[in-house]
Protein backbone atom coordinates (compact mmCIF):
# COMPACT_ATOMS: atom_id res chain seq x y z
CA UNK A 1 0.00 0.00 0.00
CA UNK A 2 2.56 2.61 0.86
CA UNK A 3 4.34 1.61 -2.41
CA UNK A 4 1.38 2.14 -4.36
CA UNK A 5 1.06 5.88 -2.32
CA UNK A 6 4.93 6.37 -3.63
CA UNK A 7 4.20 5.94 -7.07
CA UNK A 8 1.09 7.95 -7.17
CA UNK A 9 2.78 10.94 -5.50
CA UNK A 10 4.83 12.53 -8.60
CA UNK A 11 8.70 13.42 -8.62
CA UNK A 12 10.14 16.52 -7.12
CA UNK A 13 11.60 19.18 -9.27
CA UNK A 14 13.43 21.82 -8.21
CA UNK A 15 11.89 25.36 -9.88
CA UNK A 16 15.65 26.84 -9.71
CA UNK A 17 17.60 24.19 -11.38
CA UNK A 18 15.04 21.97 -12.41
CA UNK A 19 16.71 18.84 -10.91
CA UNK A 20 14.55 16.11 -9.95
CA UNK A 21 14.44 13.85 -6.74
CA UNK A 22 15.94 11.26 -8.55
CA UNK A 23 19.07 13.29 -9.19
CA UNK A 24 20.11 13.77 -5.54
CA UNK A 25 18.85 11.86 -3.12
CA UNK A 26 20.39 13.33 -0.54
CA UNK A 27 18.98 17.11 -1.27
CA UNK A 28 17.28 19.05 1.05
CA UNK A 29 13.44 19.36 -0.65
CA UNK A 30 10.92 22.60 1.19
CA UNK A 31 7.54 23.51 0.37
CA UNK A 32 8.05 26.89 1.62
CA UNK A 33 4.92 28.89 0.08
CA UNK A 34 1.30 28.20 -1.12
CA UNK A 35 2.28 26.93 -4.66
CA UNK A 36 1.48 23.47 -6.00
CA UNK A 37 2.08 21.29 -9.17
CA UNK A 38 5.82 22.15 -10.82
CA UNK A 39 6.70 25.03 -8.45
CA UNK A 40 5.65 23.50 -4.98
CA UNK A 41 9.53 22.35 -4.62
CA UNK A 42 12.51 23.57 -3.94
CA UNK A 43 16.21 22.76 -3.21
CA UNK A 44 17.17 24.46 0.26
CA UNK A 45 20.80 25.00 -1.11
CA UNK A 46 18.60 26.61 -4.09
CA UNK A 47 16.60 28.71 -2.36
CA UNK A 48 19.36 29.92 -0.11
CA UNK A 49 21.68 31.35 -3.34
CA UNK A 50 18.22 32.35 -4.68
CA UNK A 51 17.41 34.81 -1.97
CA UNK A 52 20.99 36.06 -1.63
CA UNK A 53 20.67 37.03 -5.11
CA UNK A 54 17.36 38.81 -4.58
CA UNK A 55 18.66 40.67 -1.45
CA UNK A 56 21.60 41.96 -3.54
CA UNK A 57 19.38 42.72 -6.14
CA UNK A 58 16.92 45.00 -3.97
CA UNK A 59 19.90 45.94 -1.82
CA UNK A 60 19.30 44.25 1.53
CA UNK A 61 17.53 45.24 4.73
CA UNK A 62 20.47 44.46 7.27
CA UNK A 63 18.31 41.83 8.82
CA UNK A 64 20.38 38.92 6.80
CA UNK A 65 19.39 36.89 3.00
CA UNK A 66 15.42 36.54 2.76
CA UNK A 67 13.86 38.92 5.21
CA UNK A 68 11.14 40.92 3.49
CA UNK A 69 11.18 38.66 0.15
CA UNK A 70 8.58 36.90 -1.45
CA UNK A 71 7.10 33.98 -3.72
CA UNK A 72 7.36 35.27 -7.33
CA UNK A 73 4.76 32.99 -7.88
CA UNK A 74 1.86 33.10 -5.07
CA UNK A 75 3.23 36.24 -3.54
CA UNK A 76 4.22 34.50 0.13
CA UNK A 77 6.14 35.85 2.51
CA UNK A 78 9.08 33.13 2.93
CA UNK A 79 9.14 32.48 6.57
CA UNK A 80 12.75 32.73 7.32
CA UNK A 81 14.06 32.25 10.86
CA UNK A 82 17.68 32.97 11.58
CA UNK A 83 20.20 31.67 14.54
CA UNK A 84 19.69 33.90 17.97
CA UNK A 85 22.84 36.59 17.78
CA UNK A 86 25.04 37.40 20.04
CA UNK A 87 24.61 40.75 22.32
CA UNK A 88 27.44 42.35 21.15
CA UNK A 89 26.09 41.86 17.47
CA UNK A 90 22.28 43.21 18.06
CA UNK A 91 23.67 45.99 19.91
CA UNK A 92 25.66 46.48 16.64
CA UNK A 93 22.87 45.84 14.35
CA UNK A 94 20.89 48.46 16.55
CA UNK A 95 23.47 51.39 16.56
CA UNK A 96 23.50 50.71 12.45
CA UNK A 97 19.91 51.04 12.68
CA UNK A 98 20.01 54.24 14.52
CA UNK A 99 22.37 55.56 12.33
CA UNK A 100 21.06 55.12 9.65
CA UNK A 101 17.86 56.72 10.34
CA UNK A 102 19.49 59.77 11.83
CA UNK A 103 21.74 60.75 8.98
CA UNK A 104 19.15 62.29 6.68
CA UNK A 105 18.29 64.54 9.58
CA UNK A 106 21.74 65.24 10.29
CA UNK A 107 22.58 65.92 7.00
CA UNK A 108 19.98 68.89 6.88
CA UNK A 109 20.97 69.78 10.03
CA UNK A 110 24.31 70.41 8.64
CA UNK A 111 23.56 71.79 5.65
CA UNK A 112 21.25 74.66 7.33
CA UNK A 113 23.86 75.15 10.02
CA UNK A 114 26.69 75.70 6.98
CA UNK A 115 23.92 78.30 5.84
CA UNK A 116 23.45 80.18 8.86
CA UNK A 117 26.99 80.40 9.87
CA UNK A 118 27.93 81.45 6.22
CA UNK A 119 25.18 84.55 6.66
CA UNK A 120 26.46 85.32 9.81
CA UNK A 121 30.11 85.65 8.15
CA UNK A 122 28.53 87.86 5.47
CA UNK A 123 27.05 89.65 8.03
CA UNK A 124 29.88 90.19 9.68
CA UNK A 125 31.99 91.04 6.81
CA UNK A 126 29.31 93.82 5.57
CA UNK A 127 29.32 95.16 8.73
CA UNK A 128 33.07 95.84 8.23
CA UNK A 129 32.80 96.21 5.22
CA UNK A 130 30.04 99.58 5.67
CA UNK A 131 31.92 100.93 9.00
CA UNK A 132 35.29 100.50 8.22
CA UNK A 133 37.27 97.39 9.99
CA UNK A 134 37.92 98.83 13.15
CA UNK A 135 34.55 100.46 14.02
CA UNK A 136 32.83 97.47 12.69
CA UNK A 137 34.74 95.37 14.86
CA UNK A 138 34.22 97.11 17.70
CA UNK A 139 30.77 97.93 17.34
CA UNK A 140 30.09 94.42 17.60
CA UNK A 141 32.69 93.56 20.32
CA UNK A 142 30.54 95.87 22.40
CA UNK A 143 26.93 94.44 21.23
CA UNK A 144 24.96 91.91 22.72
CA UNK A 145 25.93 88.30 21.23
CA UNK A 146 22.49 87.62 20.87
CA UNK A 147 21.69 90.44 18.58
CA UNK A 148 24.74 89.48 16.43
CA UNK A 149 23.49 86.16 16.17
CA UNK A 150 20.29 87.16 15.09
CA UNK A 151 20.83 90.56 13.14
CA UNK A 152 24.70 89.46 11.62
CA UNK A 153 22.08 86.42 9.62
CA UNK A 154 19.26 89.06 8.91
CA UNK A 155 21.56 91.06 6.85
CA UNK A 156 21.68 89.01 3.47
CA UNK A 157 18.15 87.72 4.23
CA UNK A 158 17.09 91.56 4.02
CA UNK A 159 19.05 92.52 1.10
CA UNK A 160 17.54 89.30 -1.07
CA UNK A 161 13.92 89.91 -0.11
CA UNK A 162 14.54 93.82 -0.83
CA UNK A 163 16.47 92.98 -4.21
CA UNK A 164 12.98 90.78 -4.97
CA UNK A 165 10.70 94.02 -4.79
CA UNK A 166 10.00 95.04 -8.49
CA UNK A 167 9.28 98.49 -7.41
CA UNK A 168 10.57 99.73 -11.02
CA UNK A 169 7.31 98.23 -12.96
CA UNK A 170 5.25 100.10 -10.78
CA UNK A 171 6.65 103.54 -11.68
CA UNK A 172 6.80 102.14 -15.23
CA UNK A 173 2.66 101.45 -15.15
CA UNK A 174 2.37 105.14 -13.01
CA UNK A 175 4.09 106.42 -15.65
CA UNK A 176 2.20 105.07 -18.70
CA UNK A 177 -1.26 105.34 -17.03
CA UNK A 178 -0.35 109.03 -17.04
CA UNK A 179 0.44 109.16 -20.17
CA UNK A 180 -2.55 107.33 -21.79
CA UNK A 181 -4.89 110.06 -19.57
CA UNK A 182 -2.98 112.78 -20.68
CA UNK A 183 -3.37 111.52 -24.82
CA UNK A 184 -7.46 110.63 -23.83
CA UNK A 185 -6.80 106.97 -23.89
CA UNK A 186 -8.38 104.60 -21.95
CA UNK A 187 -6.32 103.26 -19.44
CA UNK A 188 -6.99 99.83 -18.92
CA UNK A 189 -5.92 98.76 -22.68
CA UNK A 190 -2.44 98.57 -21.44
CA UNK A 191 -0.37 96.09 -22.62
CA UNK A 192 1.89 93.97 -20.31
CA UNK A 193 5.16 95.78 -19.86
CA UNK A 194 7.71 94.09 -21.95
CA UNK A 195 10.72 92.46 -20.40
CA UNK A 196 14.05 93.00 -21.20
CA UNK A 197 16.69 90.31 -22.63
CA UNK A 198 17.34 88.34 -18.65
CA UNK A 199 14.89 90.71 -16.97
CA UNK A 200 12.68 88.11 -15.37
CA UNK A 201 13.27 87.12 -11.98
CA UNK A 202 16.41 84.81 -11.54
CA UNK A 203 17.82 83.26 -8.39
CA UNK A 204 21.34 83.85 -9.05
CA UNK A 205 20.84 86.96 -10.22
CA UNK A 206 19.16 88.07 -7.39
CA UNK A 207 21.08 86.34 -5.29
CA UNK A 208 24.47 87.86 -6.77
CA UNK A 209 23.03 91.37 -7.16
CA UNK A 210 21.53 92.01 -3.73
CA UNK A 211 25.71 90.16 -1.79
CA UNK A 212 27.43 92.73 -3.57
CA UNK A 213 25.03 95.56 -2.83
CA UNK A 214 26.94 97.16 0.27
CA UNK A 215 30.30 96.60 -1.41
CA UNK A 216 29.10 98.59 -4.41
CA UNK A 217 27.16 101.46 -1.60
CA UNK A 218 30.55 101.57 0.23
CA UNK A 219 32.52 102.57 -3.33
CA UNK A 220 30.30 105.03 -4.18
CA UNK A 221 29.82 106.65 -1.12
CA UNK A 222 33.47 107.78 -1.08
CA UNK A 223 33.79 108.38 -4.26
CA UNK A 224 30.74 110.73 -4.38
CA UNK A 225 30.21 111.69 -0.52
CA UNK A 226 33.93 112.37 0.69
CA UNK A 227 32.78 115.34 2.69
CA UNK A 228 30.31 113.10 4.92
CA UNK A 229 32.05 111.79 7.70
CA UNK A 230 30.78 109.05 8.83
CA UNK A 231 31.03 105.80 6.74
CA UNK A 232 27.45 104.70 7.49
CA UNK A 233 26.34 107.52 5.99
CA UNK A 234 28.32 107.70 3.11
CA UNK A 235 27.25 103.91 2.40
CA UNK A 236 23.36 104.84 2.55
CA UNK A 237 23.86 107.69 0.37
CA UNK A 238 25.94 105.42 -1.98
CA UNK A 239 23.50 102.73 -2.11
CA UNK A 240 20.28 104.84 -2.07
CA UNK A 241 22.25 106.56 -5.39
CA UNK A 242 23.24 103.44 -7.02
CA UNK A 243 19.17 102.44 -6.11
CA UNK A 244 17.75 105.14 -7.47
CA UNK A 245 19.83 105.42 -10.82
CA UNK A 246 19.68 101.75 -11.77
CA UNK A 247 15.91 101.77 -11.05
CA UNK A 248 15.67 105.25 -13.34
CA UNK A 249 17.61 103.63 -16.26
CA UNK A 250 15.55 100.48 -16.03
CA UNK A 251 12.55 102.62 -15.90
CA UNK A 252 13.29 104.49 -18.95
CA UNK A 253 14.36 101.10 -21.17
CA UNK A 254 10.87 99.41 -20.00
CA UNK A 255 9.22 102.65 -20.67
CA UNK A 256 10.86 103.19 -23.80
CA UNK A 257 9.86 99.28 -25.23
CA UNK A 258 6.38 99.73 -24.34
CA UNK A 259 6.20 102.41 -26.82
CA UNK A 260 8.02 100.73 -29.21
CA UNK A 261 5.64 97.80 -28.63
CA UNK A 262 2.39 99.68 -29.04
CA UNK A 263 4.03 101.45 -32.28
CA UNK A 264 4.53 98.24 -33.99
CA UNK A 265 2.93 97.37 -37.62
CA UNK A 266 2.81 93.98 -38.77
CA UNK A 267 3.17 93.85 -42.84
CA UNK A 268 1.62 92.09 -45.33
CA UNK A 269 2.85 88.47 -47.02
CA UNK A 270 4.71 89.53 -50.19
CA UNK A 271 3.72 88.05 -53.05
CA UNK A 272 6.08 86.36 -55.17
CA UNK A 273 3.53 85.89 -58.22
CA UNK A 274 2.36 89.44 -58.24
CA UNK A 275 5.70 91.16 -57.73
CA UNK A 276 6.95 88.64 -60.96
CA UNK A 277 3.60 89.68 -63.20
CA UNK A 278 4.32 93.43 -61.89
CA UNK A 279 6.02 95.84 -64.82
Amino acid sequence: MAALLDEDQPEKHCWVCFATESDDHSAQWLSPCRCRGCTKWIHQSCLQRWLDEKQRGIGGDGDGGGAGVCCPQCGTRYHVVFPKMGPLVFFLQQVDRALSRASPFAAMGALVGTAYWSAVTYGAVAVMQVLGHKKGLNMMERADPIFLLVGLPAIPVVLVLGKMVRWEDVLVRFWLRISCHRQHAVSNDLRPLPGAPGDHLSVSRTLCGALVLPWISSMLGRLLFRGVTSNLRQALLGGATFVLLKGSLKVYVKHQQHIMQTKRNILDYPDTRDTATSP
